[in-house]
């Protein structure tokens, strides 16, 4: 599902959604593809007559990476997941960070988090190694009295590939060497017969496994394109939500007065030698023109670009289903075109976000033998590029509608499969835009577990229009206690101009170590 990391993921070069995935993610459509929240139904209360296999509740746990892990492992080392059976507390089920229960004393806190180790080695020429990259994330939660509870988080990265090379341009280097962020701050405290959480927070409301159709809300760090993991690759939002439950029915209101945009990485300066970033998102241009792209620009901090919405779900015979409206300053950049010229005429290419607003909703359905998963998302306002050299800006607005159906099923007690046909369809189709008026896209994964704590993982997505695909091959093994080592490979294919062809030079050999503590 190809999810046009043009956008999901965000907008490159053909405009569509984005993939999500690695170490286990799949993105799912041309902007999103695979990586998305736990099926589990948000509601105050158990589900009754659940189905025997429960919902996997992340990438990593779609496909099985975290199945093997023994029985041992920590709470902190699993916090914010929702449990297997139904949670037991509004906060287990509906945030995928959620506070771990403490004590009643104010004093009371826990300490978790992990270390990780990456690295990847670009093979396809020019060979270069691309990511040697020491992570931590610690974090911390607590309780204030008897009616305000809090959590702290961070992560700190440091990718030492631009100290131990000059295959990078100088902005490349201080963009992606060093990043100290905040992962969440928030308080969790009820009031007016609401439960409120305020600050910095993970926001899921997509239910596809591994994509990002329906979730709407979440930036996300594309300067890997969609290759790290899921908790990696989302970033928080500044955010106050409000919410309302009453036996099946869950509603959700929020306001994100400072937004989060979609990270994309520094562009090549072609008249240095050294690279830009290696999957920067460059947006089609007309043919017999330089370029020159510029540094991406955000819009101010005024309540015209704040963003905000609503959101309903319930719960009948079965069926989670669910609905939403979101106004919003697009996370994912538009490239605005200018033509300079003089002396020679040449484009200048400038990242900005505009305002669209969207409309959607998903569903999710434990047949027995099979989960159905379903989302659908109509967007008006954004904006694509176009190879018509005359078009002012050189955008064309396109409204569309995505959609994606998914099945996930077990053949076997140790394999575990999921496949998913994602489309997104342009109204009032501008034939100077690459995508085809109806874009279609595939995705299969395999995930089969091996004896000792072993598992092999592939996954395939491939696009239905034209040759463009990316194949991801994996190996894990939790070696011990929370512990867990990966290798792998992630390799593009097709035309220049497809989401994944574009990147056809960035195929890669990858190994990751992880303790979590």
């Amino acid at each position: 599902m190809i999810l046009r990391l043009s956008r999901l993921l965000g907008v490159v070069a053909l405009g569509a959604p984005v993939l999500a995935g690695a170490s286990g993610d799949l993105p799912v459509s041309k902007d999103a593809l695979f990586d998305m929240p736990p099926v589990v139904k948000k509601v105050a209360k158990p589900v009754p007559n659940k189905a025997p296999a429960p919902l996997p509740e992340s990438k990593d746990d779609l496909f099985g990476l975290d199945d093997k892990s023994p029985p041992a492992k920590p709470a902190s080392a699993t916090a914010g997941q929702p449990e297997k059976d139904a949670p037991a507390s509004k906060a287990a089920l509906f945030d995928e960070a959620s506070v771990t229960p403490v004590a009643q004393d104010a004093a009371a806190s826990r300490w978790h988090g992990f270390l990780q180790t990456e690295l990847a080695y670009t093979y396809a020429a020019p060979a270069h190694w691309s990511k040697v990259m020491q992570r931590a994330e610690l974090g911390t939660e607590g309780q204030l009295g008897s009616d305000i509870r809090w959590k702290v988080s961070g992560r700190l990265d440091y990718n030492a590939v631009y100290d131990l090379t000059h295959f990078y341009q100088d902005a490349v280097r201080d963009d992606q060497r060093f990043d100290l962020q905040f992962r969440d701050a928030y308080l969790d405290f009820s009031g007016a017969g609401l439960d409120w959480r305020v600050g910095r927070q993970q926001i899921v409301w997509g239910e596809m496994v591994g994509v990002f159709v329906a979730d709407v809300v979440s930036a996300k760090d594309l300067r890997e394109f969609i290759l790290p993991d899921f908790q990696t690759l989302r970033i928080p939002q500044w955010a106050a939500r409000a919410e309302y439950f009453k036996d099946d029915f869950h509603a959700e209101a929020i306001w994100i007065p400072v937004a989060s945009y979609d990270q994309i990485g520094k562009p090549k300066d072609f008249s240095q030698p050294r690279s830009g970033s290696d999957f920067y998102p460059y947006p089609a241009t007309p043919a017999g023109y330089p370029v020159v792209f510029r540094d991406e620009t955000h819009p101010n901090d005024s309540l015209n670009h704040t963003n905000y919405g609503l959101r309903l779900s319930q719960l009948s015979h079965g069926w989670d289903i669910s609905g939403f409206v979101y106004s919003s300053m697009d996370s994912q950049a538009t490239f605005y075109r200018q033509l300079v010229a003089a002396p020679t005429p040449f484009f200048v290419y400038t990242p900005r976000h505009d305002r669209i607003w969207q409309a959607g909703a998903t569903l999710a359905k434990d047949m027995g033998a099979f989960v159905l998963k379903a989302e659908t998302v109509y967007t008006h306002g954004r904006s694509f590029n176009t190879l018509d050299a005359t078009t002012p800006n050189g955008l064309v607005k396109q409204n569309t509608l995505d959609w994606i159906v998914g099945l996930d099923f077990n053949p076997t007690a140790d394999t575990r499969i999921n496949t998913q046909l994602y489309q997104r369809i342009y109204f009032d189709h501008d034939p100077t835009i690459i995508p085809g008026q109806v874009e279609s896209d595939a995705s299969l994964l395999v995930n089969h577990k091996l004896a000792h704590n072993w598992e092999a993982e592939a996954l395939l997505v491939h696009s239905l229009n034209r040759s463009d695909w990316m194949v991801r091959p994996k190996l894990s093994w939790v070696f011990q206690t929370n512990w867990r080592w990966t290798a792998g490979l992630d390799v593009f294919g097709g035309v220049r101009t497809g989401l994944f062809g574009q990147y056809g030079q960035q195929d890669r050999v990858y190994t990751e170590l992880r303790r979590d503590f």
